[in-house]
């Protein structure tokens, strides 16, 4: 329409603006650059005619005086005769090198020579050593004069040439070296020497970095660890030197392995190699008050009499009780269709609040002191198959992130097994897993059980190594899992405490508090000990004639049991499921549990507190309680035969107070806090905790990455790969539609459906 239309812009058009551009920009550097060197040659001439002007005015006019000894005049003149051959030079230099040398070629090196000005001021200094000056006599003031504008001189020299070089370099150098100094930061500590490693302590120290892939390849801990001990004793010569930080008795007899950190660190840190960034954590919970928020995640919920209801509930009161910060209960939330499954009496709740009004209502008829907790849920499932609750999504979301700073995990594995989210050590400074359960003894009474086993108890490793900072286990009983440790950290409802103490009063009056038998008090399924019971008594019938047991409990296995006892005429009266606090079942004197499938049997320390006698295999699951006098155990059925006739013949002993104690929740509130090192992350107020705590008077070392990290964060990246695929969820057992919560959970719980909080973009 009568405009022209600009020419199209070509591949060539382009080149050539940048290179004008590029040109535009060299060419004011090097403009810039001129002026500044023309400043500093003005400067330079104007500051050496105020050098020569003073010293000629010192001198005074006409020619100079004769030299004669003493005369400070003389010496001026000597000093003077010395300079001007160096000004002479200097002037030269400055005009062969600075200006007429410019503009520099490419990679040329903008500094000036101050040589020139150096020799001056040596010949300045040692013309004041050289002629007479005695040490201790006052330097002459002339000298002192030039010696200061000399100095001033090169400090003005120096700065100008500093300016102008910096103008030379452009922003995008300086960028570039910037990240350079981010990503590969020299440290800046004193380098220490020390002796390089030896072969042997290489080798040590792969074997204790391979611990994690040694241990899922089937390899003993203890066995590592003295091999490890092994190749670093056989070392050439001991350490003679200190400590990489603090004095060596900080370590004391702590194990070798840390010997051997320490001792990799100092020769790290003597290279100067500094680690940072890439391996560094992310961000997490920062204490904004003065307390710490801990979080205690189960499995299951009252009225579900199970002990990952029962216990964590307890544990929780009296942690809030015992360490004053504040502990939140994560508990599952089922719908009605599976509260109907799995609550006993037919008791079903239409919403959290009702459930919650439940569990304090419960816990406050057993406690001597309110409770101050708070109580949050989370959405699960009933599975049948596993005869357990299984987590809906992700468990991790229903602890807002400004309380997540330390995660209690009651039965990690379980809570892990399909564990579909953020990962627990990523969220929490400080994650402990509590182990209930003995999955692999169940798993082992199936069918295909052996393989079964085998499959879990490499999960079972697995998901506690990805997700957890220490791991304590009730038991011996229970699987070897990363980072554990054996300790009972349960207690009793105060309640058979108190019970036990009425008896002792009984007896002290000259009562008999004990007018019933033996009875038995569990989940009515096989696995609970009651194939073993069977056995026995079916065994050893004739010499344990006339002999009655009563037996209380609900479950899924509870016709079969029945139906077996009858077939074998046992003598076995079987009774719907109690509390064990009932009052009917306080005057029972002895108390049998067959079971070796339990971790720590909860109703075996109930009986114990209430005075009675427990009849128990020697197992491991009973190792806590065989310092108790009333705990009769036995190897053989023989050795059974001989424990019940002994137990139904005799009176069990009062417990001591220490021993009441011990069965207590403040004893067991102890051992928990010490034996998960809680008790020093709480006194680490900056709630940065991470793997443990360390020792006192180490501080951090600049090791390399270590390689359980790496393969901790492995394992935790594919199973989250993993149990984000569907298929393979349902081909290990998941119960379906559990890798998200449905629609009903969300109307119970008022959440916002998975596909508005996770929205999959692109679908």
């Amino acid at each position: 329409m009568g405009v022209d239309n600009p020419p199209p812009i070509t591949g060539s058009s382009r080149d050539d603006g940048a290179f004008a551009f590029i040109s535009k920009g060299w060419r004011e550097v090097r403009d810039s650059a001129t002026a500044d060197l023309q400043l500093m040659r003005t400067r330079t001439d104007r500051e050496l005619g105020r050098l020569l002007s003073s010293a000629s005015a010192l001198a005074g006019p006409g020619p100079a005086p004769p030299v004669a000894a003493g005369a400070p005049f003389a010496e001026l003149e000597l000093v003077r005769k010395r300079i001007q051959p160096k000004i002479a030079e200097l002037r030269k230099q400055y005009s062969a090198t600075v200006l007429d040398g410019w503009p520099p070629k490419s990679g040329a090196s903008l500094r000036v020579d101050l040589s020139g000005i150096m020799a001056i001021r040596n010949a300045i200094v040692s013309s004041g050593k050289a002629d007479g000056c005695d040490e201790g006599k006052k330097e002459w003031e002339v000298v002192k004069m030039i010696r200061n504008r000399l100095k001033e001189f090169e400090r003005r020299s120096l700065s100008s040439e500093m300016s102008a070089g910096f103008r030379v370099r452009t922003d995008f150098v300086e960028k570039f070296k910037l990240s350079l100094k981010s990503m590969n930061k020299e440290s800046q500590e004193p380098k220490q020497d020390a002796p390089p490693l030896d072969l042997t302590e290489i080798l040590a120290y792969l074997v204790r970095q391979s611990g994690p892939f040694l241990d899922q390849l089937g390899v003993q801990r203890d066995l590592c660890e003295k091999l490890v001990g092994t190749l670093y004793s056989k070392r050439n010569g001991r350490l003679m030197h200190p400590p990489f930080s603090g004095d060596r008795s900080l370590i004391g007899s702590e194990d070798i392995t840390d010997e051997l950190d320490l001792r990799i660190a100092r020769v790290l840190e003597s290279t100067g190699y500094h680690r940072e960034g890439f391996w560094n954590d992310p961000a997490k919970y920062k204490i904004s008050d003065n307390r710490r928020h801990v979080a205690i995640v189960t499995t299951a919920s009252l009225p579900w009499m199970t002990g990952t209801a029962i216990n964590p509930l307890f544990r929780a009161a009296y942690l809030a009780r015992s360490t004053m910060e504040k502990v939140t209960l994560v508990v599952p939330w089922l719908c009605k269709s599976d509260q109907q499954l799995v609550y006993p009496d037919n008791i079903t709740f239409s919403s959290p609040e009702e459930q919650e009004t439940y569990i304090r209502n419960w816990l406050q008829e057993r406690l001597g002191f309110a409770a101050s907790f708070k109580i949050s849920f989370y959405p699960g499932k009933f599975s049948k198959e596993r005869r357990s609750i299984i987590p809906a999504g992700d468990t991790s979301e229903f602890i807002p992130s400004r309380e997540a700073d330390i995660a209690i995990l009651e039965e990690p594995e379980h809570l892990n097994w399909y564990h579909h989210g953020k990962r627990w050590t990523d969220k929490f400074n400080h994650v402990i897993g509590v182990v209930h359960t003995n999955y692999l003894e169940y798993i082992k009474r199936e069918k295909n059980g052996a393989l079964q086993a085998f499959l879990v108890k490499h999960i079972n490793n697995w998901v506690t190594r990805a997700y957890c900072h220490k791991v304590l286990r009730l038991s011996a009983a229970t699987q070897d899992l990363p980072r554990s440790i054996i300790c009972n950290v349960h207690g009793v409802n105060p309640k058979f405490l108190n019970i036990g103490e009425k008896v002792i009063a009984d007896r002290e009056r000259g009562h008999n508090s004990f007018s019933k038998g033996a009875y038995f008090l569990g989940k009515m399924v096989w696995a609970k000990g009651y194939k073993e019971l069977i056995d026995l008594l079916h065994k050893h019938k004739n010499d344990l004639e006339g002999f009655k047991l009563d037996v209380y409990g609900n479950g899924e296995d509870s016709q079969a049991v029945e139906a077996a006892a009858r077939k074998l005429d046992l003598g076995i009266n079987f009774y719907k499921g109690k509390d064990h606090a009932d009052d009917s079942l306080h005057g029972y004197k002895v108390f049998i549990n067959p079971s070796v499938s339990d971790v720590l049997c909860t109703a075996t320390a109930e009986a114990l507190a209430m005075g009675k006698f427990v009849i128990c295999p020697d197992h491991p699951s009973n190792e806590f309680f065989k310092s108790f006098p009333n705990c009769l155990m036995y190897k053989t059925p023989e050795e059974f035969v001989a424990r019940v006739k002994e137990a139904m013949s005799s009176e069990p002993q009062p417990l001591t107070p220490e021993k009441r104690y011990s069965l207590s929740w403040e004893a067991a509130t102890e051992r928990f806090m010490e034996y998960s090192e809680l008790d020093k992350v709480l006194k680490d107020r900056n709630g940065q905790c991470g793997e443990g705590v360390k020792r006192k008077g180490v501080r951090k070392l600049p090791l390399l990455p270590k390689f359980s990290d790496i393969l901790d964060g492995g394992l935790a990246f594919a199973h989250y790969c993993a149990t984000g695929n569907e298929i393979l969820r349902m081909a290990t057992g998941a119960t379906p539609g559990t890798r998200d919560y449905d629609k009903q959970q969300c109307m119970d719980l008022n959440l916002l459906p998975p596909q508005i909080q996770h929205p999959v973009y692109g679908l």
